[in-house]
C-alpha cells in the first residue's frame, strides 16, 4: 500500500486527526462519570438507566426534527395544489364569463330557418326546438348546457340538461328540446337557456 501523502491530503489527515482528539478531550469514559457523580452524593447505580434515557430522548428530538419536517413539506405541498386549484378554477371561470350568445330563435323539429313566436299543436304534439349560438367557446372543452320551459303560470314545466360535444370552433351552436301537446296550457311561454347558473338568453313565443 502506497502510504506517500499529497501536501492536501496531508492537510485533511491532519485536521482529522484533531477533530479525533479534542472529541476523545471533550469525552468522559464511564469511571470518570461514576467519580463525578459520587462527588455530587448521586448514586452510580442509575447510571446505566440515565444512559438509556439520553439516547432515547436524542432519539425522540431527532424524529421530531423529522417529523417537523415532514409536516413542514406537506404543508408546502398542499399549499402549492390549493393555489393551484384555485388559479385553475379562477381561469376556468374567466373563460366562461367570455361565453355570450351571438344569436337564438325557436323552430319546429324541422328546421325551415325562421323564428317561431306562436305555436299550435298538432295531433300527438309539436317538439319545439330552442337554438343558440354562442361566441368565444372554449375550445377543445364542453359546456354545461340547461334550458328551463315555463307555461303562462311562470311555471318550469320541463328542464333539459346537458354535456355539449367537445368544442371545435369558437362560435358554437346548441340547442334544447320540449314537446308542446293539447294538454298544454295556452298563452305566452317563455324557453331560457343557461351556462352553469348564467341565464345565456330567452324566448317567448304563443300557444294557442
Amino acid at each position: 500500500m502506497d502510504k506517500r501523502l499529497t501536501d492536501t491530503q496531508l492537510q485533511r489527515l491532519v485536521a482529522e486527526v484533531q477533530r479525533l482528539s479534542d472529541r476523545h478531550r471533550e469525552e468522559l469514559d464511564i469511571k470518570e462519570v461514576e467519580d463525578i457523580l459520587q462527588q455530587l452524593d448521586l448514586s452510580p447505580e442509575f447510571l446505566d438507566d440515565a444512559m438509556v434515557q439520553l439516547k432515547r430522548q436524542d432519539y425522540l428530538a431527532v424524529q421530531q426534527r423529522r417529523r417537523r419536517w415532514l409536516i413542514a413539506g406537506v404543508s408546502v405541498v398542499m399549499g402549492l395544489g390549493l393555489a393551484s386549484w384555485l388559479w385553475l378554477g379562477n381561469r376556468q371561470q374567466e373563460k366562461l364569463a367570455r361565453v355570450v350568445s351571438q344569436s337564438d330563435r325557436l323552430t319546429l323539429s324541422q328546421d325551415d330557418g325562421g323564428d317561431l313566436n306562436r305555436v299550435t299543436p298538432k295531433a300527438g304534439g309539436s317538439e319545439l326546438v330552442y337554438r343558440v349560438t354562442v361566441t368565444e367557446a372554449p375550445v377543445g372543452e364542453q359546456l354545461n348546457i340547461s334550458c328551463g320551459w315555463t307555461d303562462p303560470s311562470g311555471k318550469v314545466v320541463h328542464q333539459n340538461q346537458y354535456r355539449t360535444k367537445t368544442i371545435t370552433t369558437p362560435v358554437w351552436s346548441t340547442s334544447c328540446r320540449y314537446t308542446v301537446g293539447s294538454e298544454s296550457p295556452a298563452g305566452s311561454w317563455t324557453v331560457r337557456a343557461y351556462l352553469g347558473d348564467r341565464q345565456l338568453s330567452d324566448a317567448s313565443f304563443n300557444v294557442d
